[in-house]
């Protein structure tokens, strides 16, 4: 995981009651050992039913996400408001950051900001509370500064591997862009588009979103 990703390091601690997890050994800043628990998926579930924060999981591991700006959070808003009108009388449904996606390849457990579905949604099955799903056809990041690297990376890596997914979009918070990488066979196809007066077509749906509609009240001064 990148560096810039803030890492919640779960440290032993019985009250949370999780049987079988595993742990490993390792050091403390102060060269002391410590037991870090490494966590299963059924865990993760667990822990994520009662946090007050949202938090990726991968190999054991759980990651804290949470944070973000105003001008993130418009973004996110605006991007869904669009893709909704877009949508509308479609087969195809547009979801905000709650809807959790899984890389059943991979063991990744993620918040896309924004995903569309088309056709039955379908879930991890080892999400008892079947709020994971597993086949997005197209995914959205806006980006950060803190986790640019991240979702530029290794989670895009993490979605190139979801057999559903058509697209997935990388939005800009600091200027009018927006990247698109679009599924063609085996390979990945990249566009990227810039300027408020531009306008993007996302594959899947077949629907275009205006980066005006996107950006709508951003001060890019800020």
């Amino acid at each position: 995981m990148s560096n810039d990703v803030s890492l919640r390091s779960f440290l032993h601690d019985p009250e949370l009651n999780c049987e079988g997890t595993m742990a490993e050994l390792v050091l403390s800043p102060m060269g002391l050992p410590l037991v870090r628990k490494r966590f299963t998926p059924a865990d993760y579930y667990q822990l994520e039913r009662d946090a007050t924060y949202k938090s990726d999981f991968y190999e054991g591991e759980i990651y804290d996400m949470s944070g973000g700006t105003s001008q993130h959070s418009l973004i996110t808003m605006n991007l869904g408001a669009a893709l909704w009108q877009a949508l509308r009388g479609r087969p195809c449904k547009a979801y905000e950051s709650n809807m959790r996606v899984a890389v059943l390849k991979t063991g990744l457990r993620t918040y896309p900001d924004v995903s569309i579905y088309c056709g039955e949604m379908e879930f991890d099955p080892e999400d008892p509370g079947r709020t994971t799903a597993t086949n997005p056809t197209v995914v959205f990041e806006v980006l950060p500064s803190s986790t640019e690297r991240y979702d530029r990376g290794t989670k895009s890596e993490h979605y190139r591997l979801i057999e559903t997914l058509a697209a997935y979009l990388l939005i800009a918070q600091d200027e009018a862009k927006v990247e698109l990488f679009a599924r063609d066979g085996a390979v990945w196809k990249s566009t990227t588009v810039v300027g408020l007066e531009q306008s993007i077509t996302i594959p899947g749906p077949d629907v275009t979103i205006a980066l005006a509609d996107i950006y709508d009240g951003i001060d890019f001064t800020a």
